[in-house]
């Protein structure tokens, strides 16, 4: 990956509607800038921590990816089908010895790739109630439309974390 602004793999506005066409492309800009704080790195270096956060650009990947695979079993089938997986949260957010950052970034393609389909063709407006946690309001819903914002702001959150983390370990920063 050469830039991280490569939209070659996001649809056109003429393949769909246009709010599906910015979804899809929005969501395409910042995974191009999380991906590419991992551009180059060993695997030893996507696990390494370079700040006084305990994240690195590999658990990083690894989150937002559990994350949208999440929010997707969500989109498709609401809280059950969120829950039906479940996740490690400590681990989640580390990028373990054993494993390897291309793993992290495969994983995160395919993830990325069945949300995309989504988007083409979901109800936008379908609507489910949110799984009880702390950090959800009590009884509230979320339409699918509202999931894929979240998903965006998530990754693009990430991303930005990722960034600092690499401009630490070796300089490169993903814009300027």
């Amino acid at each position: 990956m050469s830039s991280p602004l490569d939209l070659s793999l996001a649809p056109t506005a003429t393949d769909i509607d246009p709010e599906r066409a910015d979804l899809l492309q929005t969501l395409a800009v910042h995974r191009g800038f999380l991906r590419y704080t991992a551009q180059g790195l060993t695997d030893e270096q996507a696990g390494q921590r370079t700040t006084a956060s305990a994240l690195t650009v590999g658990g990083l990947i690894k989150h937002v990816a559990a994350t949208e695979a999440a929010w997707y079993r969500f989109m498709v089938g609401g809280a059950e089908e969120m829950e039906s997986v479940a996740l490690d949260w400590e681990d989640e957010h580390r990028m373990n010895p054993t494993e390897s950052i291309q793993a992290h970034l495969d994983n995160y393609a395919a993830v990325a790739a069945k949300t995309d389909e989504l988007i083409k063709t979901a109800d936008l407006d379908k609507s489910y109630p949110l799984p009880t946690a702390p950090w959800f309001e009590a009884g509230a819903v979320r339409s699918v439309r509202r999931v894929l914002l979240h998903i965006i702001a998530e990754t693009a959150q990430h991303a930005g974390h990722a960034d600092i983390i690499r401009e630490s370990l070796d300089g490169q920063k993903t814009m300027g």
